[in-house]
């Protein structure tokens, strides 16, 4: 008999949590006991019996856990590894994944492996908002400080991993296009991005993590202009000094693809070629890039497909092991865009694959 109450006793002239037998319990608690069998249970404090299990009463008990309420406020704000929720919970790797499988078995929390790194993400929006509601109306002050304190810290997650990718471009910088060809023949990616931008004018082009100026200089004598946009100083040097060679005009910003320095609407095409693995958050950067278009534009993303070269990590600062189609189909229509075209280039050591949506006429979505 494990140690626990059952919540089958009833408030009686018993000392609190002393065993008795079965006959000195009332008729009624007898009969559930009984078509359970069970023979001997710890008195609870419950007035009334419960015969069945409740599944709102799990899902309640899932949330009903400090840690596991912080865990959620963070998967709010980002995505993160387990690796980093322990990190940022100050807590081992294994009881952090205790909690997560509680959450998980909720319904409250996906999990997506990706390696050796394991992702955690907020389940169905129409699941959670109710309970972000619930818990946004009744959090308190020192709850609200600790889920301040917790987001604060996400931002050292962030840091690393920006000076990871940051570290890697700064050494790469000039022959980053020759290491964009190892992967896979450059001509045949760039001629399938040509044909899925089709022959029409691109209008005003916005070209994310421009790097340097790859994309500009292919498709920015089609638009009618071109802005390429890139977190790193060094990498628009270069995309400035090559577009100027080739005559090209451009207007080059430094910016983060989580907050584009640009209006709601001002793009008709914007392009993100092998930017994605690089995100924190895949999901916000589409997301951004569909606030930046307007109804009826067009967004390219240029990507490698899911894959287990878990050493890239290292060697090229990939956060993202690829993408699985499912998965970026999710993320558009959580954008509001709609997939009209998925096309895998296979041939090299891993697969590019070019995803396209457009974003309905008469549909304009605001910044968050």
């Amino acid at each position: 008999m494990p140690k626990g109450g059952t919540g089958l006793g009833l408030r009686g002239n018993f000392p609190s949590g002393q065993r008795t037998d079965i006959s000195e319990i009332p008729i009624r608690a007898q009969e559930i006991i009984r078509q359970s069998e069970i023979d001997d249970i710890k008195i609870s404090l419950y007035r009334y019996p419960v015969s069945s299990t409740l599944p709102l009463a799990d899902h309640f008990q899932a949330l009903a856990d400090p840690t596991r309420l912080r865990i959620l406020a963070l998967l709010r704000n980002m995505e993160l590894s387990v690796g980093e929720l322990a990190q940022v919970l100050g807590q081992s790797q294994p009881r952090v994944s205790r909690h997560l499988k509680i959450l998980a078995d909720a319904g409250v929390l996906e999990r997506r492996k990706e390696g050796s790194w394991v992702f955690l993400s907020l389940g169905e929006p129409d699941r959670v908002a109710p309970m972000f509601e619930l818990i946004d109306r009744w959090a308190d002050a020192p709850t609200e400080k600790l889920f301040r304190a917790d987001a604060q810290r996400t931002d050292a997650v962030r840091a690393e991993r920006a000076e990871a990718a940051n570290r890697y471009f700064a050494a790469q910088a000039e022959v980053w296009d020759q290491i964009r060809s190892l992967h896979v023949a450059e001509s045949e990616v760039e001629n399938a991005i040509s044909r899925a931008l089709g022959g029409e004018s691109l209008g005003r082009l916005v070209d994310i993590g421009t790097g340097t100026g790859r994309m500009i200089e292919l498709f920015g004598p089609r638009a009618d202009s071109a802005v390429g946009i890139d977190r790193s100083s060094e990498m628009l040097r270069l995309a400035r000094v090559k577009l100027e060679a080739a005559g090209i005009a451009s207007s080059l910003r430094q910016g983060d693809m989580y907050a584009l320095p640009l209006a709601d609407g001002s793009a008709d095409s914007v392009i993100i070629h092998q930017v994605l693995h690089y995100a924190h958050s895949p999901a916000a950067a589409i997301a951004e890039a569909a606030r930046v278009l307007a109804p009826g534009g067009t967004l390219l993303i240029v990507d490698f497909a899911a894959h287990a070269r878990e050493e890239l990590r290292v060697t090229d600062a990939h956060i993202r092991l690829g993408f699985e189609d499912e998965v970026m189909a999710g993320w558009f229509a959580a954008a509001g865009l709609e997939v009209d075209e998925v096309e895998h280039l296979r041939g090299g050591e891993l697969t590019v694959t070019l995803w396209r949506g457009s974003k309905p006429a008469g549909r304009m979505r605001q910044a968050a």
